[in-house]
């Protein structure tokens, strides 16, 4: 969890400390002001972990630390602090900010966590945002997006050059034709009885297990989180009676193995075939939840009655729950869609990300307009910009 208010007085405090210089007079100050352990090289507290480096200039290329050390801190900011001669610049250093390990990683595979990372190996910006201070509350939200084990995934391929896992949807002349039409077969659909089925469907699934889903919503880990709300709408086997009965008894909860499919939950109608993705915003809590695989995306764009849907599950601190099904090219929600780049393998476009605030408009205000040219402008970016697809 972010805390606000202590990153706000850790970063005010080390910006009063601009021009010290001395790393080491630097790092016991802030160790003293926020009562951390030091544990080698890592100062850490209960909000936040801190690696202090010295350079020249806001450019570095010092060994920073292990990955496997990230890896105990990595549920926590992870900050650098680059000590300069006249100012103090921080970063985050989580594992999603990495584009790559630089020493010893040799060995370095999913099941062998070795290596270390460079200054240099600290993105400067993510998701259009600079890897500064102002920005850390919404980084440390994305973060939380991604498990160590898929930064995990992603760091061994690119310091390693493993050839990646997938591959890139590549549409043939009749596929491309579907996938622009679908703007105008998801508009069709929401004008329909199919929309209204779906969305009945959605609404008497998530309330026959709404207090569940509430008690659900106080998870801290937020994949955890997504992936137990997820099963108790979507799931019905014996496994789903055990989860409500530990989050009623408040006991150790199973194991809850969801399906990498690009929908949580597909329904099909005469005209229409639906894939719809369960995303969770708790009202009280700082998020920007991961959005879809593109070329899965783009993959089922290409089947002819395809529609795909994002229901959308608002948990207040008062356990009230308010729902929104919606479309990939609603305005509100195609404005509010980033195209993580740096998450796009050599065989693949990447994945997107939502602004959380975005969601919580779209279920209390919606605007049901859908801009064909903004929608094929999104399309035609996911198709061929190399940039956003690299």
């Amino acid at each position: 969890m972010y805390h606000k208010e202590v990153i706000e007085d850790l970063i005010a405090f080390i910006g009063s400390l601009d021009g010290l210089g001395d790393k080491t007079s630097l790092a016991a100050k802030v160790q003293q002001r926020f009562a951390l352990v030091k544990e080698r090289s890592v100062y850490y507290g209960e909000w936040f972990a801190i690696r202090f480096c010295k350079a020249s200039g806001s450019a570095f290329s010092n060994t920073v630390l292990s990955l496997s050390t990230l890896h105990k801190y990595d549920r926590l900011p992870f900050i650098v602090c680059l000590v300069t001669p006249s100012k103090n610049i921080l970063m985050l250093a989580n594992s999603t900010f990495l584009r790559k390990i630089s020493h010893s990683s040799q060995e370095l595979r999913c099941d062998n966590i070795v290596g270390s990372f460079n200054g240099s190996d600290i993105m400067r910006t993510f998701a259009g945002v600079s890897n500064a201070p102002a920005h850390f509350a919404f980084l440390f939200a994305s973060h939380c997006n991604y498990p160590f084990a898929e930064n995990l995934a992603r760091l061994v391929e690119a310091t390693n050059q493993i050839i990646p896992v997938g591959h890139k949807f590549v549409p043939t002349t009749e596929q491309l034709s579907c996938i622009y039409a679908s703007i105008d077969r998801t508009r069709s659909f929401f004008l329909s009885d199919a929309y209204q089925m779906l969305n009945d469907d959605l609404d008497q699934r998530v309330k026959a297990v709404q207090s569940e889903i509430a008690i659900a919503a106080f998870i801290e880990n937020v994949n955890l989180r997504g992936r137990i709300i997820e099963y108790l709408i979507t799931a019905e086997d014996d496994l789903k009676d055990t989860l409500i009965h530990c989050l009623k008894e408040h006991t150790p909860l199973p194991q809850i193995f969801t399906a990498d499919k690009l929908g949580d939950y597909e329904k099909a109608f005469t005209h229409y075939h639906t894939a719809t993705d369960i995303r969770t915003k708790v009202l009280f809590l700082s998020s920007n939840p991961k959005g879809y695989n593109i070329d899965k995306v783009l993959a089922f764009l290409s089947q002819k009655k395809s529609v795909y849907l994002i229901y959308i599950i608002a948990i207040d601190e008062k356990k009230q729950i308010s729902t929104r099904l919606c479309s990939m090219y609603h305005r509100q929600l195609l404005s509010a869609t980033r195209i993580i780049s740096h998450w796009a393998g050599r065989n693949s476009r990447g994945v997107t990300q939502y602004d959380g605030k975005a969601l919580e408009e779209i279920v209390f205000h919606f605007d049901e307009t859908i801009e064909t040219d903004q929608a094929k402008a999104f399309l035609t970016k996911c198709l061929h910009d190399e940039k956003a697809c690299v």
